[in-house]
C-alpha cells in the first residue's frame, strides 16, 4: 500500500451528466470569450496594464442595501500561528493551517463602499497578500499561472506559467470536477509561494527583488512516488515543518522533507471508488485531518516520516452528488476548532449535518456531535466551515452546478447557519439560521476585527446582480449588501475571499478580479 522514492532537487536554498457538464462549460465559455475580447493582448507582464474593468451590464437593481457598522471583534481564540506559514490571515485561502477561515485584520464596514474590478479574462480561485500588501493569486483561464497584483487593481505587475498549466484547466474549475493542480497554494515563512504543479512537481517560487516577476527557489520532483493519473491538489507544512500533500485519485496522501527531499505516499483508496477532493488541515502538534469522500482521518507522521492513519470514521452519506457539490461526500475542507480539541467537516446526509470530532487519539467517543443544517432535499455545500472558538459557520451552496445555474434571474437555496459546542464538549446546538441570502459557492470569511462574516451573494433580479454581502457573526441578520456588478462575469464560480492588509476585500470572478474597500475607512 506504499511507495517511497527520494526526489530529485534542483535550484538552491533561501461526477456530474454529460449535459449539465457542457452547458455549464458553454456558460463559462461564453464569458470568458466575451472578456477575451477587452483583455489586453498578450499575456501579463512586469509592464503596466492600464486597468480594464470587469464589464457590467445595467443593472436595474438596489446598488446598497442596509447600514454601514462599527467594529465588533470576536474576542475568542484564533488558530495559533503555525511557524512554517506566512502570518496567520496572509498564508492561504482559508487564512491558516486550522483552515479556519477566521482572518485576525479587518474587513470594509460598509461605510460608502467603493468597488472597482480588473479584467483578467480568467478565474482566480486563491488569493493572498505579500508583505507589502500585493495580491498574490493564482488564475486558470486566457493567462493561466501565477500573479502578482497591484492592491489597486490598476496593473499586473507580473504572471509567471506553471508547469502543466492549460486553459483548459478552466473546464475543473467550472464544472465542479476538482481543484486543478495549482488551485491550493500558501505562502511559507519566508514569504515564498509553495505549489504543487500539473507536472508532479512541488515548486518553491519567491519574487524578485523589483516585484515584476518570479523566481524558482526550489523545485521537488514527486514523479517516483506518484502512480500513473494522480496529481497533486494540495499541500501544506505541519507544525513540524514535514511537507504533506494528497491527490483525488486512489486517495494520495503523502509527505516531503523539504531538508532533504525524500517522499513518501500511501493511498486510503486503492481498489474503491473513494478519493480526496477537499484540501487538508494541519494541527499544532504534527497532526493532519483529511476527508475523503467516505472517511474523516486523523494522520501522524510515522517511522521514516511515512504518513500513518491514527483514527478514521465513516460519516453519514446518501453516497449521492448533490447539485451544490463536487463529490458524492463531505464538501468541506476539516476546520479545527476549541483550541484543537475538536475537528469538524459536514456530512453528506440528507439534510446535511456539520459533524464534530474529538481530535484526541485517545478519546474514548470519537464524535462530539451531529446536527442537522437546512432541509432536506436542499442542503449541500462545498466550501470549509467557518471556525473560531467553539463556533462553526457553515452556508448552503445547494443547487450551483456552474454558472448556468444563476443566469437569467436564478438564483441557489438561501442558508446559513452558526452551531456551537456545548459547553464541556458533550453535544452541540444551533444558535442561528439565516434563509434570505444565498452564497452560490464562495469561501466566505469572518473578521475577528469586525465581528462580520464576508460572503458573496447572489440577486434574483434577471440582470444578475452579485453583492457583497456581510452578515453579524452573533445574530446572522444581514447588516449590509454592495452592489459588485451584473452579469455573468461577476459570478466568483468556487473562489474564494480574500481580506487585504488595508482592509480591502477581494475576490476573483469569471470576469477577473473584484475589489470592495470604505471611502473613509
Amino acid at each position: 500500500m506504499t511507495d517511497e522514492g527520494r526526489t530529485n532537487i534542483a535550484g538552491h536554498w533561501p461526477g456530474r451528466h454529460v449535459l449539465s457538464r457542457n452547458s455549464t462549460l458553454l456558460a463559462a465559455v461564453g464569458v470568458i470569450a466575451a472578456a477575451a475580447l477587452l483583455v489586453p493582448a498578450g499575456p501579463a507582464s512586469a509592464d503596466p496594464m492600464s486597468t480594464v474593468p470587469v464589464p457590467s451590464v445595467p443593472v436595474g437593481a438596489p446598488t446598497y442595501v442596509g447600514a454601514p457598522t462599527a467594529p465588533d471583534p470576536v474576542p475568542d481564540q484564533p488558530a495559533p500561528q503555525n511557524p512554517f506559514l506566512a502570518p496567520n490571515g496572509f498564508s492561504e485561502i482559508h487564512a491558516d493551517g486550522w483552515q479556519s477561515d477566521a482572518f485576525p485584520q479587518a474587513g470594509p464596514l460598509g461605510r460608502k463602499p467603493q468597488v472597482n474590478s480588473l479584467l483578467l479574462g480568467s478565474l482566480c480561485g486563491s488569493i493572498t497578500f505579500d508583505h507589502a500588501g500585493r495580491i498574490i493569486t493564482t488564475c486558470f483561464g486566457l493567462h493561466p499561472g501565477l500573479y502578482l497584483i497591484d492592491p489597486r487593481l490598476d496593473r499586473v505587475l507580473a504572471q509567471h506559467t506553471l508547469p502543466g498549466m492549460s486553459p483548459m484547466d478552466l473546464l475543473k474549475a467550472v464544472t465542479g470536477t476538482g481543484v486543478p493542480s495549482g488551485g491550493y497554494f500558501y505562502l511559507d515563512n519566508l514569504g515564498r509561494v509553495v505549489v504543487g504543479t500539473a507536472t508532479g512537481h512541488v515548486q518553491i517560487l519567491a519574487e524578485t527583488p523589483a516585484a515584476d516577476g518570479f523566481v524558482l527557489d526550489r523545485d521537488y520532483d514527486l514523479t517516483g512516488v506518484l502512480q500513473p493519473g494522480e496529481s497533486l491538489t494540495s499541500l501544506q507544512p505541519d507544525s513540524n515543518g514535514l511537507m504533506w500533500f494528497e491527490g483525488r485519485k486512489n486517495g494520495l496522501v503523502g509527505t516531503l522533507d523539504p531538508k532533504t527531499g525524500v517522499a513518501h505516499a500511501v493511498r486510503v483508496g486503492i481498489g474503491s471508488d473513494e478519493e480526496i477532493v477537499k484540501s487538508f488541515t494541519v494541527g499544532s502538534h504534527g497532526d493532519v485531518y483529511i476527508v475523503s469522500n467516505r472517511q474523516m482521518y486523523r494522520f501522524d507522521a510515522g517511522p521514516g516520516q511515512l504518513p500513518q492513519i491514527t483514527w478514521h470514521t465513516h460519516y453519514p452519506n446518501i453516497l449521492q452528488v448533490k447539485p451544490g457539490q463536487q463529490d458524492a461526500g463531505s464538501g468541506t475542507t476539516p476546520t479545527i476548532l476549541g483550541g484543537g480539541r475538536y475537528v469538524a467537516i459536514t456530512d453528506n446526509a440528507d439534510p446535511m449535518d456539520v459533524v464534530v470530532y474529538r481530535t484526541d487519539p485517545h478519546a474514548g467517543q470519537r464524535e462530539v456531535c451531529s446536527v442537522p443544517v437546512f432541509h432536506q432535499g436542499s442542503s449541500a455545500t462545498s466550501n470549509s466551515l467557518i471556525g473560531i472558538g467553539n463556533s462553526m459557520i457553515v452556508e448552503n451552496n445547494y443547487g450551483y452546478t456552474g454558472p448556468q445555474a444563476t443566469m437569467l434571474g436564478k438564483t441557489t437555496v438561501p442558508g446559513f447557519a452558526r452551531i456551537d459546542v456545548d459547553p464541556g464538549g458533550n453535544g452541540c446546538h444551533a444558535v442561528w439560521t439565516n434563509t434570505t441570502v444565498s452564497a452560490a459557492s464562495v469561501v466566505s470569511q469572518l473578521s475577528l476585527a469586525t465581528g462580520l462574516i464576508y460572503t458573496y451573494t447572489k440577486g434574483a433580479a434577471p440582470t444578475d446582480p452579485w453583492y457583497w454581502t456581510a452578515l453579524d457573526f452573533r445574530t446572522g441578520r444581514v447588516v449590509w449588501q454592495q452592489m459588485s456588478g451584473a452579469g455573468p462575469q461577476f459570478n466568483n464560480n468556487y473562489a474564494g475571499i480574500g481580506l487585504g492588509p488595508d482592509g480591502t476585500a477581494y475576490l476573483g470572478t469569471l470576469g477577473g478580479i473584484i475589489a470592495m474597500r470604505d471611502t473613509n475607512y
